[in-house]
């Protein structure tokens, strides 16, 4: 294993301090490394709370700021945050309008969420993000896990409380961006989790795996490798199946690199979709290119699709600014 550590017990640790340094009029470490918030909070306001195992990065930290989420909480790598942290993120950030807790649907994951919405003592609601079309259920998930559509939900919900939705207001809005979302991912290697020190599976050179998870778990076949073009209209064909759209729809895309897959390659690959997507009558309204929800250094990539209408894409289009995101069109 070859990686820019110091040592495997202290890599999330000195990763979010050197994120907060670089990065110092967004974000601010919390208090015993238990998660990042917004450097500078808004009163009144829902503040919105996610978070899940480090090895995701930009997601979630990359996230926290105006027009997005108010708090990260960073588990390690490829592990749930605890209830305290996320109890400690909410009492730091919640202003008078209550939390809103965005999961992605893995067992610990909402099963400690779940906890901490429990002890605290304020007001919560949450959304539990499923856009995953692979399987039905997974190593770490009873049900579709949660994947990169959880963007797309922090970021719509996270334009809507910046403007003064209340906490019912944004977590139906959440629930109903997460209704109409979908993803898929593909991987080529494996990743190398720093405290396994070896790849989490083996995978031959000629092989892909195809409905991969974020974690490296199984997806729905491993296969010889393929074009570009194949690999997304298999793609393409499974999120368009299960979301089943009527008529011609508006839509907003992300190709999303897992962590080792040069952009070249990523906008390649969004022409594929583009084309497969126009085949089916879905008119890309908005896109998203780039390295946003990782496996570490997994070779592979991600398309999400989220049908959205007018209202939507105004959300969408609101400005954000976070480390990892960050436009006021």
């Amino acid at each position: 294993m070859k990686k820019f550590i110091n040592a495997v017990d202290d890599v999330v640790m000195e990763s979010l301090k050197g994120f907060c340094a670089a990065h110092g009029d967004i974000v601010v470490l919390g208090e015993e490394v238990k998660f990042v918030r917004r450097a500078n909070l808004v009163d009144g306001k829902v503040a919105l709370i996610s978070g899940g195992g480090s090895g995701h990065e930009p997601l979630h930290a990359g996230f926290v700021g105006s027009g997005m989420l108010d708090a990260a909480c960073p588990g390690a790598v490829f592990t749930s945050p605890t209830p305290d942290q996320m109890i400690a993120a909410a009492q730091a950030v919640e202003r008078e309008a209550g939390c809103l807790f965005i999961v992605k649907n893995y067992s610990g994951d909402v099963m400690n969420f779940e906890m901490a919405a429990e002890m605290f003592e304020g007001q919560v609601e949450s959304i539990v993000t499923n856009d995953d079309v692979a399987v039905e259920d997974s190593t770490y998930t009873a049900g579709r896990r949660g994947v990169a559509g959880t963007l797309i939900v922090e970021k719509i919900v996270g334009a809507a409380a910046e403007k003064g939705y209340d906490l019912a207001q944004c977590a139906a809005l959440g629930r109903q961006v997460n209704d109409c979302t979908r993803s898929m991912g593909v991987a080529l290697t494996s990743c190398t989790v720093p405290a396994a020190g070896a790849p989490t599976f083996k995978i031959g050179e000629d092989e892909m795996e195809m409905g991969v998870g974020i974690h490296g778990e199984p997806g729905r076949s491993r296969m010889n490798m393929k074009t570009a073009a194949e690999i997304s209209e298999l793609m393409v064909s499974a999120i368009m199946d299960d979301l089943a759209p009527q008529g011609t729809q508006n839509a907003i895309i992300l190709v999303n690199g897992l962590g080792a897959t040069p952009l070249m390659e990523l906008y390649l690959l969004y022409d594929c979709a583009r084309a497969q997507l126009q085949k089916r009558n879905v008119r890309i309204v908005r896109s998203l290119v780039g390295n946003y929800v990782t496996s570490l250094e997994m070779a592979g990539c991600s398309f999400t699709v989220s049908l959205v209408d007018e209202d939507l894409i105004k959300w969408w289009d609101a400005p954000v600014h976070t480390a990892a995101l960050r436009w006021n069109r």
